[in-house]
């Protein structure tokens, strides 16, 4: 059986903290995208990463949570991207697109 890649994020192999910086430098480089369309030339304290990553995971995590009972409430076991829109319907958030 041929081994998988499966990724820095994902390889057992990779120790766990170069795992949390590769996801801490990903989130920079989409921070720093997103802000180049307001401004460009920012810097950001790690500290305001930090505080950015710390706030995503929470929102996720809450979304997640009420997207299972969504899942459950549908006689299922497996997340679909309904039962994330109608999470996110019924919290009042607008629409990704």
């Amino acid at each position: 059986m041929k081994a998988r890649n499966r990724g820095p994020l994902r390889d057992p192999k990779v120790p766990e903290e170069y795992r949390a910086l590769d996801a801490q430098a990903a989130l920079l480089v989409l921070v720093r995208e997103i802000a180049q369309d307001f401004k460009t030339d920012l810097r950001f304290q790690s500290s305001a990463v930090f505080a950015l990553q710390e706030a995503a995971e929470a929102y996720l995590v809450d979304l997640f949570g009420y997207t299972n009972l969504c899942t459950v409430h549908g006689k299922r076991v497996t997340i679909m991207p309904k039962d994330i829109q109608l999470t996110r319907r019924i919290r009042g958030e607008r629409a990704l697109m």
